[in-house]
């Protein structure tokens, strides 16, 4: 048995979607200033075009709505001009600074946007890319899709940079409460996203996907300082595939570093420190604790729990992970435990329960390279020499990469990383955005990042 076999699924779906970034044809290019009606022009743009944008700041009076209808061939781009930043803002907050409604196969690149209340907001919009682009100090969420009755498929939120949001606050609102709407097939990739916690933010969640949402990729993205968790999901309620949380770091979670309902595959994040546990599973709306997959995460929780899953009522497993939480329950579980599987898990802290699973041996400071609990980096939490993380993985339940994109093969080690005995051959975590390893299909069909380093 491997996990990947089954939490590798969602990748292949999003094909369609992941055509809006490759090959783009473009029929006419039409480029703007600050002085333009910016409005008028987006909306006029055809199969295939492009409007750049100059530098500058585009201030809107009136209510910016973009409704544009690309094709898989020809998407429609609104860019940046090469060199330049247009920023985009509203007069005050009474207004999102743009709506994109009713609208399908959209690039929107390299803009700034800032003011206004929400920064952007997706209404009832397919194939939506939204990338490159700087949203900060909004009246309300950086970006939400989230409007009663509207379905979104194949969006791909790709490298942005959200902070300093207001309000409710999330950096991303994506789908509604109680499935009243959904976001499903879609990538939100490589995202730098932290200071959702401000003096006005009453809910501030880094990266929220709301209940009925399903089949979507959240990963390599960097959280931190947020008011809410720093990732959360509901249950997919039937609807589709599980949601996949894979290779995110985030420090500093208000709440709970990542909160899922159900119907989750969490494997290879790193979590420095939260408020609450660092990985929480509770009933939610109709979701109840089932269906989730939590495999070769490194958790730190300088103060409470690493682990937490309460009600369980069917099939969880919780397998190969490093939680050091010494002051607290490293795994916590309470439910109907007949389908719980926890096994080959490495820290130190205590368990509540479970009485198998999880050697308590570990010392933060001999098993990692260079960490102290302090809860946010400089923390180098990858494998030191002679680690017990290394080799004490349960080889039932490996992950086919780690947290760098490199293939992990039969090394059975615990946590986010595949040991090397030279040290980390990847990105150093640290408050900026984590380069997403390049991914590469081999011949079993499965996708993997970095292809540099297949010798143990």
């Amino acid at each position: 048995m491997r996990l990947w076999h089954e939490s590798s699924r969602p990748v292949a779906l999003l094909c369609v979607g992941l055509l809006l970034t490759a090959g783009w044809v473009r029929a006419a290019s039409m480029e703007i200033g600050p002085a333009d009606d910016l409005e008028s022009a987006i909306n006029q743009l055809d199969p295939g075009e492009e409007l750049v944008l100059q530098g500058g700041t585009y201030v809107e009076t009136d209510r910016l709505s973009v409704t544009v209808f690309g094709t898989v061939v020809d998407p429609i781009t609104i860019r940046a001009k090469d060199g330049e930043t247009p920023v985009i803002t509203y007069i005050n907050d009474s207004q999102n600074v743009m709506n994109i409604e009713n609208s399908q196969y959209l690039v929107l690149h390299g803009v700034e946007i800032t003011g206004g209340s929400a920064g952007i907001r997706i209404t009832n919009s397919n194939f939506i890319t939204i990338s490159d682009c700087h949203l900060h100090d909004t009246g309300d969420v950086a970006i939400s899709a989230n409007t009663p009755g509207s379905s979104y498929q194949g969006l791909q939120l790709l490298r942005n940079h959200i902070h300093d949001t207001n309000v409710t606050g999330e950096g991303m609102y994506l789908g509604c409460n109680s499935d009243a709407c959904r976001i499903f097939d879609s990538l939100i990739e490589g995202n730098y996203i932290h200071h959702t916690n401000g003096p006005t933010v009453v809910q501030g969640d880094g990266i929220e996907i709301k209940e009925g949402s399903y089949n979507n990729i959240v990963r390599d993205n960097v959280i931190h300082d947020t008011h809410y968790p720093c990732l959360l999901t509901g249950s997919t309620v039937g609807n589709g595939a599980p949601n996949l949380l894979e290779r995110n770091v985030m420090w500093n979670c208000g709440d709970n570093g990542i909160q899922a309902a159900a119907d989750a595959v969490i494997r290879n994040n790193i979590v420095l420190s939260s408020v609450g546990p660092n990985i929480r599973s509770h009933p939610h709306q109709n979701g109840v604790p089932e269906n989730l997959e939590i495999v070769h995460n490194t958790l730190l929780n300088p103060s409470g729990d690493g682990i937490y899953i309460s009600s369980i009522s069917g099939s969880v497993v919780i397998a190969n992970n490093a939680v050091f939480s010494p002051q607290g329950w490293a795994i916590r579980v309470s439910g109907d435990l007949a389908q719980l599987v926890v096994t080959g898990n490495v820290g130190d802290g205590g368990v509540s329960g479970v009485t198998s699973g999880f050697d308590d041996s570990g010392d933060v400071s001999v098993d990692l390279v260079l960490a102290d609990l302090s809860g946010a980096p400089p923390e180098d939490v990858f494998p030191a020499p002679g680690s017990l993380l290394v080799g004490n993985a349960n080889p039932l339940y490996l992950v086919q990469d780690d947290f760098n994109g490199r293939l992990r093969y039969e090394l059975a080690d615990v946590g986010a990383y595949r040991y090397s005995p030279s040290g980390n051959p990847g990105w150093t975590i640290a408050a900026e955005p984590k380069p997403v390893p390049e991914p590469s299909i081999f011949e079993d069909g499965f996708e993997s990042g970095d292809t540099s380093a297949w010798a143990p």
